[in-house]
């Protein structure tokens, strides 16, 4: 079951969630993490959009899966599920049902409900391919706040990497989407993030915007800017403690837990809590054979490196990213991570698995692409 945890504080707004059970209408979806963190405090899922035929497979899967179900309340959730691209659904909102479902829920203003979307993050990533707004991920930021603005939904939230606002002519593109939503009725605020501070065992920072529409919320302009991120932690807090460092790597080795750190913010206490020894997707890991002494020399603990880092069993994860060769391995094994151990590390509850026939690519692909599940407007 996911925990409840700290979040932004919309439900002196929206009234009590789990009354009216605001509706959500998700983008870029993935695998369904973000959902999962607002299914989680009440909220329900009536269109999901995802591109990537593996991604929405995994997603209809999960959602298909009777403990998951039982663990989140889902079983009334049936979603309206979309594969087509999002400029399709901004060029023709008719598309797969769209606007017929944003048409009814406008009809009943006093059951808000909201677009959510992480927009593909790689060309604002300082370690992607910095095209920005040109690039072909770029521009999907740009058609998703389009949406917004042409479709009116009562909140929104736009997720993406902190290069959007921390290089200049990413910001300047940022700055520009942010004035769009002001002029189409749109109170905003955004915030850099980081998951450390919502009790993930995850050092990543995110910017997450949120808006609210004027006419839907009263006073909405003063609520905005006075909602704040209940944070557990700041995440300076979290990184000023004496974490091990290093320990020299010992296949199947112990190392005893400290004791002036905070445990359940730990690699080891995640993978313990959700049981990824026996987790459906335990095996599923990369097994390179060459790679087999590099395995066993890198130290736990040593997350430096661009490639081959190991997260050490009792500290936070560096940011969970497995694409362009971005390698992590296990803290105490001679092999990369699995599949359970990476959904993990993303707070995902132990209950959420991946179809066996999913390649492992795509697996670590929407894993890295995913928002923890705890990191969600509660």
């Amino acid at each position: 079951m996911v925990p409840s945890s700290p979040r932004l504080t919309a439900a002196e707004d929206f009234g009590s969630l789990k009354a009216c059970r605001p509706k959500i209408f998700s983008f870029f979806s993935g695998s369904g993490f973000l959902d999962l963190g607002f299914e989680a405090e009440g909220y329900e899922t009536v269109f999901v959009n995802e591109n990537h035929t593996p991604f929405l497979k995994a997603y209809k899967y999960a959602r298909d899966d009777q403990a998951l179900k039982e663990a989140l309340d889902l079983d009334d959730y049936k979603p309206l599920y979309s594969s087509s691209s999002i400029e399709n659904l901004l060029d023709d909102p008719a598309t797969d049902g769209l606007s017929k479902l944003v048409k009814e829920a406008s009809k009943v203003r006093s059951v808000p409900f909201g677009f959510i979307g992480g927009p593909p993050c790689p060309d604002f990533s300082v370690g992607g391919k910095n095209r920005g707004k040109s690039g072909e991920n770029g521009k999907l930021t740009e058609t998703y706040v389009s949406l917004i603005c042409n479709m009116q939904p009562d909140f929104f939230l736009l997720e993406n990497v902190k290069g959007l606002i921390r290089t200049k002519k990413h910001r300047e593109f940022f700055d520009q989407q942010i004035s769009r939503l002001k002029r189409a009725g749109y109170s905003v605020r955004f915030d850099l993030l980081n998951s450390l501070s919502f009790e993930v065992p995850q050092d990543r920072h995110r910017v997450i915007v949120f808006g609210l529409r004027k006419k839907s919320v009263k006073n909405a302009e003063r609520k905005i800017s006075n909602f704040s991120w209940e944070k557990k932690f700041e995440p300076d807090a979290i990184l000023s403690m004496p974490w091990p460092k290093t320990t020299d790597y010992s296949e199947g080795g112990s190392v005893p837990p400290p004791n002036n750190v905070l445990l359940h913010m730990t690699v080891g206490h995640w993978f313990n809590a959700n049981d990824v020894q026996n987790h459906p997707n335990a095996q599923s890991h990369f097994q390179p054979r060459a790679a087999l002494p590099k395995f066993q020399s890198v130290p736990e603990g040593d997350t430096d490196k661009k490639s081959y880092k190991r997260p050490h069993r009792w500290r936070y994860s560096p940011t969970a990213a497995y694409g362009n060769n971005e390698v992590h391995l296990h803290p105490w094994l001679p092999r990369r991570m699995s599949a359970a151990e990476a959904l993990a590390i993303q707070s995902m509850p132990p209950e959420f698995s991946f179809p066996s026939d999913m390649s492992l690519s795509n697996m670590f692909k929407t894993i890295g692409n995913g928002v923890p599940v705890r990191l969600h407007i509660k």
